[in-house]
C-alpha cells in the first residue's frame, strides 16, 4: 500500500477543503492560502454551535483572493459535482463532519448523512476527476476503550462505542475500497483532541476556561483520572498539510501530542491560567466516553515529518489570549453553553 515518501507535490495546487468554516478546517485552509494555493472551501455552516464564530472564520479566509467559498451540504451529490466540473480540483482535504460523541447517540441518522454519505460522494468524485491525493479526517474515537497504549494505527478498531466513532470507521473502510479498486491515494488522519484559538465551543478546552472565568461550575465527568492526548492546532495543521502534500497509496496516521493529560491536571492548569478556582459539578462518566486517548505518532513522524511541540500549558495560554481578545472585545459575538 505504501508509496514513495519522496513523492512530495510542489508548486501551486487547487485544494478542496471541506468544513472550511469550522475550527480545524479554517486553520488548514488559511495555511494553504498563505503559501499560495488556491482553496475551494465547502461548508454547510450548520448550527451545531454558534454560526457567528464560523462566519468570523470565513471572514478571515475571504480576505485571500485565492479563496472561493461554496455553502453546500456534502450529501448533495449533484451540487458537489458542480464544484469539480467548474474547478480544477487536484487535492482534497476532507475535514467536514458532524462532530460529537454524545449527540450521535441521540441522533445517529444525522451522523450517517453527514459523515458516511458525504464522504462516499467525495470519494466517488475523486475517482471520477482523478484527484491526485485525498486526505480523510477520521477520529481517535475509533480506538474506543482500547486498553493497550499508546494507540497505534494497526490496532484492531472493529469495536466502536458510539455511532460517531462507527461512522468514522466506516469512512476509513470506504476510503480503502476506493484505493484498492481505483488506485486513489488516501491518507487517513486520526486527530487527538485538537484545541487552540477558534476552537469548538462545545469542547472542554473552550468551555472550562469560559466557565471558570465566569464563575460558573464546570461539568466534571468521572473522578478526574481519565486522560486525553490534547493536540495544539498549529501542530496538527502542519501534519495535516504534510498529508495533503504526500502521496503514499493508502495510509492511516495518528496526529496527536503523545503526552496524555489527566482531567485533574487539565482543570488545575486552566485554573492557573485564568487565575480563578474552579467550581465543580461532579457527574458520573457518560455513555460513549473513553477512559484514555494516547497517540503513537511515530509513523507520522517517519512518513510526514510530524513533530508536535506545543505543551498543554503553552497551548492553553495561547487559547486564553485568543478567547479574551475575540469574545471579550467583540460584544456582538456571544459564547453559549
Amino acid at each position: 500500500m505504501q508509496g514513495s515518501v519522496d513523492n512530495k507535490m510542489e508548486n501551486q495546487k487547487t485544494v478542496l477543503i471541506t468544513g472550511c468554516a469550522g475550527f480545524i478546517g479554517s486553520h488548514v485552509a488559511e495555511q494553504l492560502l498563505k503559501r499560495g494555493d488556491i482553496v475551494i472551501g465547502v461548508d454547510e455552516v450548520n448550527d451545531y454551535y454558534d454560526i457567528k464564530q464560523k462566519e468570523e472564520n470565513l471572514n478571515i479566509l475571504n480576505k485571500y483572493e485565492n479563496f472561493k467559498f461554496h455553502k453546500l451540504d456534502l450529501a448533495d451529490f449533484d451540487k458537489i459535482k458542480e464544484i469539480f466540473q467548474n474547478n480544477n480540483v487536484e487535492r482534497i482535504g476532507h475535514l467536514a463532519a458532524r462532530a460529537g460523541v454524545r449527540p450521535s447517540i441521540e441522533n445517529p441518522f444525522l451522523y450517517e448523512h453527514s459523515n458516511i454519505k458525504a464522504t462516499l460522494n467525495l470519494l466517488e468524485l475523486a475517482k471520477e476527476y482523478k484527484i491526485e491525493n485525498f486526505v480523510l479526517t477520521s477520529s481517535s474515537s475509533v480506538y474506543g476503550n482500547c486498553k493497550e497504549v499508546p494507540f497505534k494505527e494497526d490496532f484492531n478498531v472493529d469495536f466502536p462505542i458510539s455511532p460517531y466513532a462507527a461512522t468514522k470507521k466506516s469512512t476509513e473502510l470506504l476510503a480503502y475500497t476506493y484505493h484498492h479498486l481505483h488506485g486513489l491515494n488516501v491518507n487517513v488522519i486520526r486527530p487527538f483532541t485538537i484545541y487552540g484559538p477558534r476552537g469548538r465551543p462545545d469542547m472542554a478546552p473552550f468551555l472550562f476556561p469560559m466557565w471558570i472565568s465566569q464563575g460558573k461550575a464546570i461539568k466534571k465527568f468521572g473522578d478526574g483520572t481519565t486522560t486525553r492526548d490534547y493536540t495544539y492546532i498549529d501542530d496538527f495543521v502542519k501534519g495535516f498539510i504534510s498529508a495533503i502534500d504526500t502521496q503514499l497509496g493508502y495510509e492511516i496516521f495518528n496526529l496527536g501530542n503523545s503526552t496524555p493529560v489527566s482531567l485533574n491536571k487539565f482543570i488545575k492548569t486552566i485554573e492557573e491560567i485564568v487565575g480563578k478556582k474552579a467550581e465543580i459539578n461532579q457527574l458520573p462518566m457518560q455513555p460513549g466516553d473513553v477512559e484514555v486517548t494516547y497517540a503513537d505518532t511515530s509513523k507520522a513522524e517517519r512518513l510526514l515529518g510530524y513533530k508536535p511541540s506545543v505543551k498543554i500549558e503553552e497551548g492553553l495560554n495561547l487559547f486564553w489570549y485568543w478567547y479574551k481578545s475575540f469574545y471579550l472585545n467583540n460584544k456582538h459575538i456571544t459564547s453559549k453553553k
